[in-house]
């Protein structure tokens, strides 16, 4: 899943041997400590104009999966709201249970639990699930989201995608394809594969799994005003000010298992400045102490608050699920040795520094982070990679490129290369950590600031997006199944666009045979293998197996870093009465 578009620079996906911090002991004094209660509100500040998306079916930043997924959207599984490594696990959520796998794993099927609702009272069918499942499939209208449906569902494939344009445009003959993938028989669902997907379980926690009732589908527009089956619905949402949120009064308690709805009301609060975000958290004074950052913290004040113990209740400091790397756009830069002398110049231990030094984490060497234990293994990293930067031999291979690509070595040393990120102080520090590092090789590099909540909707336009796209990616469960193939494959977050690269033919056999492996060892071998080979053609540029962490005000209590999305765990913050 894509790294939330706003501050974080850390990078790492879910280990096993994880141990994440505690949410602070009894009593009721302002310091982030009490015991779970029911009521009052939760206020969340963010420098970000709007979520990057609310309809389910486009949402794909861990973040915004894991406020939506706490609040008010409800899958037939989820992760369970637990610390540490079991959060990992997955359970039954609309669900009776974690799902029926038949014919080796192609076909599963899920039963609906009694007493679901939407917000108006009416049944939420399996008709809606297949309904929601079904959107995926319009490209041309619900864009940016996961495509595990397309790839995973036996739906014939046409020359240009799949043969199913979704339920928008669908003729009856096209909409009987998609009917004979995913069937409803009562309560019960089925989802018949075209490849065994042992893990299909996991796939279906993502919000682009959920129900969505057809009657009230705006297409488009539903990204402004969903309709909720979760214990919150939206009240407001008002991009560039505020979305609230209040309780559900037709979500039954009694058929969710997994979720606690501690508040009666949360409301967050857009376009906020970051550095009045820390201080007020910091001071936590009257209504302040009721305040959740979703930014993290400035690295400028990582010291401050990880160096005062009055802060220990109200603080998390954990490895969290992304790795971070820099997309090349090879479309644009489809030139190795220019690429090459990108990877080599950068100073990545300044990168680090501003991102917060020792809180940021350690030097990334792929695109695998190693606490995907099965299929890490150490990457050899090109000649001449410093920590600092090696300006002299990102000279020597542009040139090179002075001879092998004259068009693209005149652009990167003349009108320069376009970088995007989140348009935010910490982010505008790095993009000048990259300015000087490319300078000093001959590299001329451009900064292009996006508003955080339109981040991903511009670099994932190809009309928009420029030569280098910040992005991070965890998986979305842990195999590197949901890592490789989605970043530089077949898979919804490509965008390195390296499809028509000669090298990618090589690549596409390795996907392919990995995808196809009922053995999990081998196809951790290839895992690695094609790990190695992703990072050769330089694709991406790594930077950081990192860490995250996360701010609140005294009067909120259990905080924690939710495993599977490197995020809080909102369902589990509370007022402290």
């Amino acid at each position: 899943m894509k790294l939330n578009s706003r501050t974080k620079f850390g990078v790492v996906v879910a280990a096993s041997t994880l141990l994440l911090s505690a949410c602070g002991g009894g009593g009721t004094s302002a310091d982030g400590s009490g015991t779970p209660a029911k009521g009052g509100t939760i206020t969340y500040l963010t420098i970000a104009e709007q979520f990057n998306h609310v309809d389910p079916q486009r949402n794909y930043t861990g973040q915004d999966l894991a406020f939506f997924g706490s609040y008010v959207n409800r899958t037939l599984t989820s992760y369970a709201h637990a610390e540490g490594t079991a959060g990992a696990e997955v359970v039954a959520d609309m669900a009776t249970d974690t799902g029926t796998a038949t014919d080796g794993g192609k076909t599963w099927s899920f039963t609906l639990r009694d007493g679901l609702t939407w917000e108006d009272g009416s049944e939420v069918t399996c008709q809606d699930v297949a309904y929601g499942v079904s959107r995926v499939f319009a490209t041309d209208i619900i864009v940016d989201g996961p495509t595990y449906a397309i790839s995973y569902l036996d739906i014939p494939a046409g020359d240009e995608g799949s043969n199913y344009p979704g339920p928008y445009k669908a003729t009856a003959e096209q909409q009987a394809l998609y009917d004979n993938a995913v069937s409803c028989d009562g309560k019960t669902i089925t989802f018949k594969l075209n490849k065994v997907v042992a893990d299909f379980n996991y796939t279906v926690t993502l919000l682009a799994f959920a129900p969505v009732p057809k009657a009230k589908d705006t297409g488009e527009k539903y990204d402004d005003a969903v309709v909720s089956n979760g214990p919150y619905k939206i009240e407001s949402y008002v991009k560039a000010q505020s979305m609230t949120l209040v309780r559900n009064e037709n979500w039954n308690p009694d058929s969710d298992p997994v979720r606690h709805a501690y508040p009666d009301k949360v409301v967050v609060n857009f376009a906020q400045d970051q550095a009045v975000i820390d201080s007020r958290i910091i001071a936590s004074s009257g209504e302040d102490a009721f305040l959740v950052s979703m930014d993290g913290i400035q690295p400028e004040n990582l010291p401050t608050v990880f160096g005062d113990d009055q802060f220990k209740n109200r603080r998390v400091n954990e490895t969290d699920p992304y790795a971070l790397y820099a997309a090349i756009n090879v479309k644009k830069l489809n030139c190795l040795p220019v690429r090459q002398a990108l990877l080599v110049a950068l100073d990545r231990e300044a990168v680090r520094q501003v991102a917060g030094g020792e809180f940021a984490g350690d030097f990334a060497d792929g695109f695998i982070s190693p606490t995907i234990a099965a299929d890490y293994a150490p990457n050899k990293v090109l000649d001449g990679v410093q920590p600092t930067g090696n300006p002299d031999a990102a000279k020597a291979l542009l040139e090179q490129a002075k001879t092998a690509c004259p068009d693209v070595y005149a652009k990167a040393t003349g009108e320069g290369l376009v970088y995007d990120h989140p348009d935010t102080p910490t982010w505008a520090k790095n993009a000048a950590v990259w300015i000087e590092s490319m300078k000093k090789a001959g590299i001329v590099l451009k900064p292009n600031p996006i508003e955080p909540g339109k981040y991903y909707s511009v670099v994932m336009d190809e009309a928009l997006q420029g030569d280098i796209s910040r992005g991070g990616w965890a998986a979305d469960w842990l195999n590197s199944s949901t890592v490789l193939p989605e970043l530089f494959g077949e898979g919804g977050f490509n965008i390195s666009q390296n499809k028509k690269d000669p090298a990618y033919a090589a690549y596409k056999a390795l996907m392919d045979d990995a995808l196809a492996q009922t053995d999990r060892a081998a196809q951790a071998a290839i895992w690695k293998k094609a790990n190695q080979y992703a990072l050769d053609q330089v694709w991406a540029i790594p930077t950081f197996f990192g860490r995250s962490q996360e701010f609140r005000g005294g009067n909120i209590g259990g905080g924690y870093l939710w495993y599977p999305f490197g995020s809080h765990d909102y369902d589990a913050l509370y007022v402290i009465q």
